[in-house]
């Protein structure tokens, strides 16, 4: 067995020609076209398109552009595939000898999309 071992994500963004960096919601994704991802809550409809202009780092055919903060010019396009939320995290706060408990859930909206173009 060979001491280097890709993972499946690793080997397939290895084959890819094109990859970016793009950002929102306060986070940063490496995406390739094809790829499908959760991001947070957009305002796009559902089975629309919506345009990633925040593009932060692109790759080309092994040609790296990095952006100054961004890159002009070069949009991300996603197509939305549905919205929805999380599952349930439980916020538990818990001060001892004093009777404070609270007891609190939250489920995150996010926005799946899957990417179609890059540039």
């Amino acid at each position: 067995m060979s001491p280097c071992r890709l993972t499946n994500r690793q080997f397939q963004i290895k084959i890819q020609d094109m990859l970016a960096v793009i950002k929102t919601g306060g986070k940063q994704y490496l995406v390739a076209p094809g790829d499908k991802i959760k991001v947070e809550k957009l305002t796009a409809s559902e089975k629309g398109d919506v345009v990633f202009d925040e593009v932060l780092l692109i790759e080309k055919n092994s040609k790296v552009e990095l952006g100054d903060p961004f890159i002009k010019g070069v949009p991300v396009l996603a197509k939305v595939i549905k919205d929805g939320k999380a599952k349930k995290l439980i916020v538990f706060k818990y001060h001892s000898k004093t009777r404070y408990r609270k007891k609190q859930g939250h489920r995150q909206p996010f926005t799946e999309v899957e990417i179609t173009k890059i540039g």
